[in-house]
Order: structure tokens, then C-alpha cells, then sequence
């Protein structure tokens, strides 16, 4: 499948084709499957927060607690393995150094 370069902002959930399109982290060559991937999981990350938005208007219910948190942070170890994958040597030197990053050799 023909790969791409692809420009992606964590901070906004999103991706660019062109590099002054917006603010970026990381670039990408990815092809369209790995896109959609992404893009499934950034919307997953936009519901969950959205439901976070709610829950924390009930303080008893302590952050560590909160399966919600859980699943974002699941997606978010999701998303920087497809970063590592799909990075230059840069890009995956950083996401080495990650705390909650495990190399399975």
C-alpha cells in the first residue's frame, strides 16, 4: 500500500497533509489503512473526554478511579506505538524514551 507523509497534532486529536497547515508534533509516513486507524482512535479519545467532562462534576468519584481516564490513557499508549511504527529514527528514539513505553523483544 503507498505510504504518505502526514504531519499529526496530539494536542488537537488530528493529522495535515500539507506542513503549515497547523501545529504538529510528529511527522508520518503512513498509508490510508494506518490513517484510518488514527482517525478511529482520536474519535474514540474525543467521546471518551467528552464523557470525563461529565464525570467530573461528581467529586466523589476520584480520579484514579475513573475507568474513563483509563481507557484515554489506553489510547493514548495506542497512538504513540503507531507513532513509534510509522516515525523516522527521531521519532522513535522519543517515544522510546516515554515512561510507559515497553519494548517486547
Amino acid at each position: 500500500m503507498e505510504r504518505q507523509r502526514v504531519y499529526f497534532s496530539l494536542a488537537n486529536k488530528t493529522y495535515y497533509t500539507n506542513p503549515h497547515a497547523g501545529q504538529w508534533n510528529f511527522e508520518l509516513n503512513v498509508d490510508r489503512q494506518a490513517l484510518d486507524v488514527f482517525e478511529k482512535i482520536f474519535q474514540q479519545m474525543q467521546l471518551l473526554e467528552i464523557s470525563n467532562a461529565w464525570r467530573a462534576q461528581l467529586p466523589y468519584i476520584q480520579y484514579h478511579s475513573d475507568k474513563e481516564n483509563d481507557e484515554i490513557d489506553l489510547r493514548l499508549k495506542k497512538i504513540y506505538a503507531l507513532i513509534h511504527e510509522y516515525g523516522d529514527e527521531d521519532t522513535k528514539a522519543f517515544v522510546e524514551q516515554l515512561p510507559y513505553f515497553n519494548r517486547r523483544v
